[in-house]
């Protein structure tokens, strides 16, 4: 299936079905997918709108940028706020793919990344559409895209995402060294302190995300709320309840858990530092395949793994497998399973997860062992991929002597 046409088509077709669950027009099972769109973003949208945060909700966890991503359904005023999301988000979608098209076109790559997703996006239904962590994938995509060539923009760009989620922050820790890395740490530094200081002086209660991220829990769907589900089949009598805006473990021993995946996460920076530190190959594919491991690392290790974290993976993935010499097309390709069991966990069997029955953990089991074994994996090829080639051995000489050429 060579040439973009058939992307296309898939993907047109792909998202139509998309559309068709997120407005609603066909079914989807489970858990309500559309929640966090026609409930949660819509009751803080007037708030927004007259220029404050909803620091009086806890389930207002997101730095201060996703204000303009949340009231940019405004742009659309002749629909209703759930619809004008949906919208927006198909746009950003589409503006992924077309990012992952035009670069395989200039350079003339294969289409590898456009495939992975459609794929993906695909595989992870239609909660892709229902959450604005697609907005903040396309800026990060576009960041790395820029990376190589134009560090300044690349790390405007990557800035520009920190202040609506984040994790495209980490997106630096692979770019080119010298000047080009002081150019893209430089220009997300001020970008990111100058959005912060626009935020606070002109709306109140920019960083109150703060302090409800602190008091999160560990989340069911998480690596170290797997521990919890298993303990639950050994007696431990903890609970599950909505806390802090997702449903999480209540009980003895989860602020434990929760201090030691906060470790993890900082075991991850520590090694993604000294990897830097160590690293003397930088290939044109190393800026790709560091992103894609640190955003892998913290998504792996944090105490909250949503459905929608899944798609942040995907495009810097799909970004990664542009290139034939990526060293971690393996766990990129490790990313798909994962997709359609986290498509399952959450919203087609979400009451067993939350049960912690055989169903529920079994799915939750498979599709953090495939992130850990993606993690894995990846840290293995990048920190072998940057490291120099030895030098060959010289040859040994040879035995016994040349026999002279006769004197005349």
């Amino acid at each position: 299936m060579s040439g973009p046409v058939p992307v296309v088509v898939v993907w047109a077709l792909s998202r139509a079905m998309l559309l068709a669950f997120v407005f609603q027009l066909l079914p989807f099972p489970g858990h309500a997918a559309v929640h966090d769109v026609t409930a949660v973003y819509r009751n803080w949208y007037p708030t927004l709108r007259s220029g404050a945060f909803p620091a009086h909700d806890v389930a207002w966890q997101y730095p201060p940028g996703a204000a303009a991503v949340l009231v940019a359904p405004a742009a659309l005023p002749f629909l209703d706020y759930p619809a004008a999301f949906f919208w927006l988000a198909f746009l950003a979608d589409a503006a992924v793919l077309a990012a992952l098209l035009h670069d395989a076109s200039r350079r003339a790559r294969r289409l590898d990344g456009a495939w992975v997703w459609v794929t993906g996006v695909l595989l992870l239904g239609p909660i892709v559409y229902a959450r604005y962590d697609i907005m903040a994938t396309a800026v990060g995509v576009a960041a790395l895209l820029a990376m190589r060539r134009r560090p300044a923009l690349g790390g405007l760009l990557a800035g520009a995402g920190a202040l609506i989620k984040l994790w495209p922050l980490l997106l630096l820790i692979g770019a080119p060294p010298g000047r080009a890395t002081r150019r893209a740490w430089l220009a997300a530094g001020a970008t990111v302190a100058g959005g912060s200081l626009l935020f606070y002086a002109t709306m109140p209660g920019a960083f109150s995300f703060l302090a409800f991220q602190r008091d999160r829990g560990t989340e069911v769907e998480s690596l170290g709320g797997l521990t919890l589900h298993l303990a639950r089949h050994a007696g431990w009598h903890g609970v599950t309840a909505l806390h802090y805006g997702s449903v999480e473990f209540i009980g003895p021993y989860v602020d434990l858990v929760s201090t030691l995946s906060l470790a993890l996460s900082v075991l991850a920076l520590c090694w993604l530092l000294l990897w830097r530190l160590r690293a003397r190959v930088f290939t044109a594919a190393t800026p790709y395949d560091a992103g894609f491991t640190a955003v892998l690392l913290f998504t792996a290790t944090s105490r909250v793994i949503s459905p929608q974290y899944l798609v942040w993976l995907v495009g810097i993935g799909a970004v990664c497998v542009t290139l034939r010499e990526s060293a971690v097309r393996l766990p990129v390709l490790l990313l798909l399973p994962a997709a359609l069991l986290t498509t399952l966990e959450f919203p087609v069997y979400f009451a067993h997860v939350v049960r912690s029955d055989l169903l529920g953990v079994a799915l939750i089991l498979t599709r953090n062992a495939l992130l850990a074994a993606a993690c894995l994996v990846a840290c293995r090829h990048i920190r072998r991929a940057a490291a120099p080639v030895p030098a060959p051995a010289p040859l040994p000489p040879r035995a016994g002597r040349e026999r002279s050429s006769p004197r005349a």
